[in-house]
């Protein structure tokens, strides 16, 4: 069987750079109900971070109103905004700059 492949430059382009995707923000928005304990717990819970960092993105929401808790893939930031809703948090994905 003879499989013609595509040329290596071809695939990397003419500058020799891969084109990536950019990755996707999880925020969490600031809302005037959930507790700060409750909101480091369910970040504790979801994405299985130390508390201090818990902590860090918590207050980053409270004092700035909003935080990128996660970022990567479209599908894996989706799932992370949807269990963060189900929480009881402000949540939305967002293209990273």
């Amino acid at each position: 069987m003879n499989v013609r492949r595509a040329s290596t430059q071809r695939e990397l382009g003419e500058s020799g750079a891969v084109a990536t995707e950019r990755p996707w923000n999880v925020i969490v928005w600031n809302d005037p109900v959930t507790p700060m304990a409750v909101v480091v717990v369910v970040f504790r819970r979801i994405f299985g971070y130390p508390e201090a960092k818990c902590t860090h993105l918590m207050l980053t929401v409270h004092h700035e109103g909003r935080a990128v808790v996660w970022s990567g893939g479209r599908e894996r930031a989706e799932s992370y905004c949807v269990k963060l809703q189900v929480a009881g948090l402000q949540s939305t994905v967002e293209r990273a700059d």
